[in-house]
C-alpha cells in the first residue's frame, strides 16, 4: 500500500500567496512523504534548506526514523540550496538512523546538493546514490 503525506508549507510561504508580498522564509523547502514499500519511507525535499528552513527536514526525518522501519530515502531531488543547517538536520537524521539500525540513503544529483556534502566529507558518511529507483532497489 503506497501512502504519501506532505507536509504543511511555512506560515510565511502561505503568508506570500495571500499577500502577494515575499517574505524572506517564504523559500523555505517542503517535504512529501512517499511509502512505495511496506516499511520504506521516501522524503522528497525541495526548495532551500538553511538556517530558517532545516526543521521542515528535521521533522519528518525524526517522526520516521523509528524501529519498525527499514529504511528512509531522502530524495533531495527539488533542493536548490543546502546550507549548513540542513547538512546538519542529515547529520542528526543519521546518527538517528544507525542508533536505531534503520537505513538512510540519499539521493542527490545536483550540484547544489552534491557540492556541500563533498565539500564537508560527509559524502563519505552518508550513503549518497544517483537514483530513487537506485535507492529502493536496495531494500
Amino acid at each position: 500500500m503506497r501512502t504519501t503525506v506532505e507536509y504543511a508549507p511555512h506560515p510565511a510561504a502561505v503568508n506570500e500567496r495571500r499577500t502577494g508580498v515575499p517574505e524572506p522564509a517564504a523559500t523555505l523547502a517542503s517535504v512529501r512523504v512517499d511509502r512505495p514499500a511496506d516499511g520504506v519511507v521516501v522524503l522528497h525535499v525541495s526548495g532551500e534548506l538553511d538556517t530558517s528552513s532545516a526543521d521542515e527536514l528535521a521533522r519528518p526525518l525524526k517522526e520516521h526514523l523509528v524501529e519498525n522501519v527499514r529504511g528512509v530515502v531522502v530524495d533531495l531531488g527539488g533542493v536548490r540550496f543546502l546550507g549548513s543547517a540542513g547538512l546538519e538536520a542529515l547529520v542528526v537524521g543519521n546518527q538517528r538512523a544507525s542508533s536505531l539500525g534503520v537505513s538512510l540513503l540519499l539521493v542527490a544529483t545536483s550540484r547544489a546538493t552534491l557540492r556541500p556534502i563533498q565539500a564537508t566529507g560527509l559524502d563519505s558518511v552518508f550513503t549518497v546514490v544517483e537514483s530513487l529507483d537506485e535507492a529502493l532497489g536496495r531494500f
